[in-house]
C-alpha cells in the first residue's frame, strides 16, 4: 500500500451519495477528412483499449480496503484493469442534438465511482447530428485536479494533424518524471564509463539538492505562523481583500442539494475577451470574473433571490511546479463579485480590487504557505455533508469560479480536430454551482455544473454569460471614446 496524501484523502472523506467528488471534462472532435464519427469512436477506442498499452499509476490506484479511516489514508495499486468496464461506447438518442449530449453528462456526472476499482471512466460518444464525435471522462478528484487532468489530456494530443501515434491519457508512456530522487540517481547509476569519484561526486550533489529542498521546507513550515500573521494583518488593514474566516451572504447556491446534477457549456473567443481586457487595462481572467458576476447577477434577480451584499467567489489556484502531473496541488483565494452594484464597470472595479489583493497576499507567501492558505480556504467543503452544517452554517463562500489552463494552439487527435473543451467539475452542498473554464487555442470553454433540483433553467446562465460580455464591451467602448475626447 501507499501512502495518501491529505489533499487527496479529504476528496474520499467529503464524499456522500448526494455529493460525488469526480471532476471530469468534455472535448468534441471534429473526423478528419474521409473519416466519420463512427469511424473515429472505433478508433479512440481500440487505442484507448489497447492491450499492448502499459496503464500509469495514477489510473491503477484505488483506495486500500477497508474503506475505512484506513481506505482514506492509503493507496492500493492494480496490476489488472477491466478497460471493458472502464472504456464505454454509446451512441445519442435521435435527433444527436447538443440538448441530448448535455443530457448524457448530466446523468453520468451525478454517479459515484466505485471505491473497489481505479476510479475513473471514459465514454466514447458518437450519434451526434452535426458528424462530431465526443469524449466524455470523469476521475475522482483524489486522483487528480483540474490542471493535472488538463495536462494529461494535452498530452495525448498533437500539434500536427498528420500525426497518427496519439494515445490515451493513462498511457503510461506519456508521463513525464517529476525529478524525484531515485530519478536523477538512477540516471548516474545507468551512465557508461562513469569513474567512481564522479559518480560519488554526482550522487553527492543529487542527495545535497534533495537536503536543501528538505531545509527550504522546513524554513516554509517554520514561516506558517508568521504568514498567518501577515494574513491577518491584511484581512484588517486592506477593505478589498476577502480573507478565510469572512462569512458571504446566504444565497440560493448556499443550500443542501440532491446527486442529481445538470450541465451546460459554451465557448467565446479569446481574441473578443482579449481585445476589452486591453481596453480596460485588466487582465482576460478579470473579464472572466466579470461576465460570471453579470451572469449571476441576472440569474439571481430572474429568480428573486438577489441578495443585497456582494456574492463571494472561491478561486483555486495550481501549485503545480514544472511538469509535475500527478495528484493534487491546489492554494485557493477569494473574491468580492460586486454583484450587488448594477454598475457593471463598477462592478469590473471592484472585483479587480478584490482579485489583485488576494494575489498580492498569495506572491507573499512560500509554497506551503500558500497551500495551507488554501486548506484554510476549502476547509468548509470537508463538513458540508454533515446533517444541518449548510443550513446553520454562515457560508464562507457562495461558489467556486476556476480557470484552468489548455493547450495555446490547435490540437488533433490522429487528425481529428478538437472542436470544443469543456470542464466537467464539481457542485457541493452549500456550494450548488460551480463554474469551470478551459482555454483552447483562440476559444474560452466554460463549464456550468450545477444541482438539479436546486437551480432552475441552468442553462440560462449561457446567455446571460453573453449579456455580460456584451456589457463590458460597452464599457470598453465608452472608454475608448473618453480617451479620443481627452487626446
Amino acid at each position: 500500500m501507499q501512502y495518501m496524501p491529505m489533499t487527496s484523502s479529504m476528496f474520499l472523506i467529503a464524499e456522500t451519495r448526494e455529493q460525488p467528488m469526480h471532476v471530469g471534462g468534455l472535448q468534441l472532435f471534429v473526423p478528419r477528412e474521409g473519416q466519420t464519427a463512427h469511424e473515429l469512436a472505433d478508433e479512440v477506442h481500440a487505442a484507448f483499449t489497447s492491450p499492448d498499452m502499459t496503464i500509469s499509476e495514477t489510473f491503477r490506484r484505488r483506495p486500500a480496503q477497508p474503506f475505512s479511516l484506513v481506505g482514506s489514508l492509503a493507496w492500493s495499486v492494480d496490476d489488472d484493469i477491466d478497460m471493458a468496464y472502464h472504456v464505454r461506447r454509446i451512441a445519442l438518442p435521435s435527433p444527436g442534438r447538443i440538448r441530448e449530449l448535455f443530457h448524457y453528462v448530466s446523468l453520468n456526472h451525478s454517479t459515484l465511482l466505485d471505491r473497489s476499482r481505479p476510479m475513473w471512466e471514459a465514454h466514447i460518444i458518437e450519434g451526434l447530428a452535426d458528424g462530431r464525435a465526443a469524449l466524455y471522462t470523469k476521475v475522482h478528484h483524489s486522483l487528480v485536479d483540474g490542471v493535472t487532468a488538463m495536462r494529461l489530456l494535452a498530452r495525448t494530443l498533437s500539434e500536427d494533424p498528420a500525426n497518427r501515434q496519439c494515445t490515451a491519457p493513462w498511457d503510461a508512456k506519456l508521463r513525464k518524471r517529476s525529478g524525484a530522487l531515485a530519478e536523477p540517481i538512477r540516471a548516474i547509476l545507468d551512465q557508461e564509463h562513469t569513474a567512481d569519484r564522479g559518480l560519488l561526486g554526482n550522487l553527492r550533489k543529487q542527495i545535497g539538492k534533495q537536503v536543501n529542498a528538505a531545509a527550504d521546507i522546513g524554513k516554509q513550515v517554520a514561516g506558517l505562523v508568521p504568514a498567518a500573521g501577515h494574513v491577518a494583518w491584511k484581512a484588517m488593514n486592506d477593505e478589498d481583500f476577502v480573507s478565510p474566516g469572512t462569512f458571504a451572504p446566504r444565497s440560493m447556491f448556499d443550500v443542501p442539494i440532491g446527486s442529481a446534477r445538470r450541465f451546460a457549456a459554451d465557448q467565446w473567443s479569446v481574441s473578443r475577451m482579449k481585445k476589452v481586457a486591453d481596453a480596460l487595462g485588466v487582465t482576460i481572467n478579470d473579464v472572466v470574473l466579470a461576465m460570471c458576476s453579470s451572469a449571476l447577477r441576472t440569474y439571481m434577480i430572474e429568480n428573486g433571490s438577489l441578495p443585497d451584499d456582494p456574492l463571494v467567489a472561491m478561486i483555486p489556484v495550481s501549485m503545480h511546479v514544472g511538469d509535475a502531473d500527478d495528484g493534487n496541488a491546489v492554494s485557493a483565494v477569494m473574491a468580492n463579485l460586486a454583484t450587488n452594484d448594477p454598475d457593471p464597470a463598477a462592478r469590473l472595479k471592484k472585483l479587480v480590487a478584490s482579485m489583485n489583493a488576494s494575489k498580492n497576499v498569495i506572491r507573499g507567501l512560500q509554497p506551503i504557505q500558500a497551500l495551507a492558505l488554501g486548506a484554510a480556504t476549502i476547509a468548509p467543503l470537508a463538513f458540508m455533508s454533515i446533517p444541518g452544517f449548510v443550513n446553520y452554517t454562515p457560508p464562507q463562500f457562495n461558489l467556486i469560479i476556476s480557470n484552468v489552463p489548455g493547450p495555446k494552439n490547435q490540437m488533433y487527435w490522429n487528425g481529428a480536430k478538437l472542436d470544443g473543451c469543456y470542464p466537467v467539475s464539481i457542485a457541493t452542498s452549500g456550494n450548488a454551482l460551480n463554474i469551470t473554464l478551459t482555454s483552447e487555442a483562440d476559444q474560452i470553454g466554460f463549464g456550468l455544473i450545477g444541482a438539479r433540483a436546486q437551480l432552475p433553467s441552468l442553462q440560462r446562465l449561457l446567455d446571460y454569460l453573453e449579456e455580460g460580455l456584451v456589457e463590458l464591451e460597452g464599457v470598453a467602448q465608452v472608454t475608448d471614446q473618453r480617451g479620443d475626447q481627452q487626446s
